[in-house]
């Protein structure tokens, strides 16, 4: 179990001011500038060192990916840009730290726009968040005044700008590739595959995009030194981790705790348990909607870490945690995340495009057990066919939580469409 001195964000729930006065009493902003005259090799070697993996979901090394940007530069600007496109259901992380403890990410964004020779960042803010566009904003305004940004930021002989630029609501804009599109002005549409934003990416410049968390944990990492965050959590999945709950337990929460931590002990110690007990435990999808769910039987054992998540085929995502007990229609359920993705599908392949609208109308009619029970390993099938066979990863996001269903669940559709012909309503879903 994490224990308080041990947590990068102390203000979590909002308790303390989120100003920069409060970051400040908390410990943030402290020898900033100690930290960048240790130079951009230092930074990435402790980054390294602390094997932080991107907390957006596909966990890749974070400071792997600070190396790939040139180390000289052609002429061209370096940009940092920052993922606060938090639109994947059930996740509501970044949500808070924007909220109540922004001061974290602008330290954070100035350390990493260093590391990166990076004289500007963009941070690309979900369209939804209104109040935490007006909390970072007047923590950016609070940091100028300050000093922490602009002409030698925070008095480290580095130029720095901040710029928070509000999206319009589109899910596919928190994919990276497609972000960068919206930031540039167009169509979020995601960019083929090279090159990568660190060759080519925001207005053809070498470009790293980072999600919040992960830029976030940033000056807490180099003030304590990449080994203590590594002596958290598994080999390969080190530190510490937001995690966001929510469905079926007594008390849904947002909590900072270490990696690798049980489910079992995740919701019993922070969310007063399954509703129900956990025996009424039907459920678990373990890392936001696009990851396939956990049936009751894996989660005894469950660890919350990307290497065992992944072994189960299953995924760590945003750490997302939708907890569903024996009344829900998991048929539904999943029919109801089919619907999200059809909607959200930037029609630019056409796997995707056309797969998500098909795989939607036949789950649509397996709620309602109007269907052949070969259609299960048609809709299977079909969804194999959509995954990794498209630009970006929503083709995959539309393919698993059905995937997820099937494998595990199989029996309760059949069940559905046999009733269904049997003409026993009592089992078949509420219209």
């Amino acid at each position: 179990m994490l224990t308080d001195q041990d947590r990068i964000f102390t203000n979590l729930y909002g308790m303390h001011e989120r100003t920069l006065k409060g970051a400040r009493a908390r410990g943030h902003w402290d020898g900033t500038a100690g930290i960048i005259a240790k130079g951009r090799d230092w930074i990435i070697d402790e980054m390294k060192k602390s094997g932080l993996r991107g907390r957006g979901g596909a966990g890749f090394p974070t400071g792997l990916k600070w190396s790939f940007m040139p180390k000289e530069s052609d002429g061209r600007p370096h940009y940092l840009v920052i993922n606060a496109d938090e639109s994947e259901p059930g996740t509501c992380k970044d949500r808070e730290i924007m909220r109540h403890d922004p001061h974290t990410l602008i330290e954070g964004a100035l350390i990493a726009g260093f590391a990166m020779g990076a004289h500007a960042s963009y941070i690309y803010i979900r369209g939804e968040y209104i109040r935490e566009r007006e909390a970072l904003q007047a923590a950016i305004d609070e940091a100028y005044d300050a000093g922490l940004l602009g002409a030698d930021a925070a008095g480290s002989g580095w130029d720095f700008d901040l710029y928070l630029h509000h999206g319009a609501g589109a899910y596919i804009c928190g994919e990276e590739t497609a972000l960068l599109e919206s930031l540039e002005g167009k169509k979020g549409m995601p960019r083929m595959k090279p090159p990568f934003p660190a060759g080519a990416g925001l207005y053809g410049c070498p470009t790293t995009v980072n999600n919040v968390e992960s830029i976030a944990v940033v000056p807490t990492i180099l003030r304590r030194g990449g080994d203590w965050f590594a002596g958290f959590g598994r080999p390969n999945n080190a530190g510490t981790k937001i995690f966001a709950v929510s469905g079926h337990v007594n008390s849904p929460c947002v909590v900072e705790e270490s990696m690798s931590i049980s489910l079992r002990e995740l919701l019993d110690r922070h969310c007063g348990g399954v509703r129900g007990g956990w025996g009424n435990l039907k459920a678990v999808i373990p890392g936001g909607s696009s990851v396939p769910l956990l049936p009751a039987s894996l989660c005894d054992d469950a660890i919350m870490d990307f290497d065992w998540l992944r072994e189960q085929k299953s995924g760590l995502g945003t750490a997302a945690v939708i907890v569903m007990d024996q009344s829900t229609d998991l048929i539904k359920a999943i029919w109801r995340l089919a619907s999200f993705y059809k909607h959200e599908s930037c029609g630019q392949c056409t796997p995707c495009r056309e797969g998500t609208g098909w795989m939607m109308r036949v789950m649509d009619r397996l709620v309602r057990g109007e269907a052949e029970i070969e259609e299960i390993d048609m809709l299977f099938d079909i969804s194999r066919q959509v995954e990794g066979h498209t630009i970006c990863a929503l083709g995959d996001a539309a393919a698993w939580p059905i995937q997820g269903l099937i494998r595990h669940f199989r029996d309760e559709i059949e069940d559905r469409i046999k009733a269904r012909k049997s003409g026993r309503a009592s089992a078949v879903a509420a219209e």
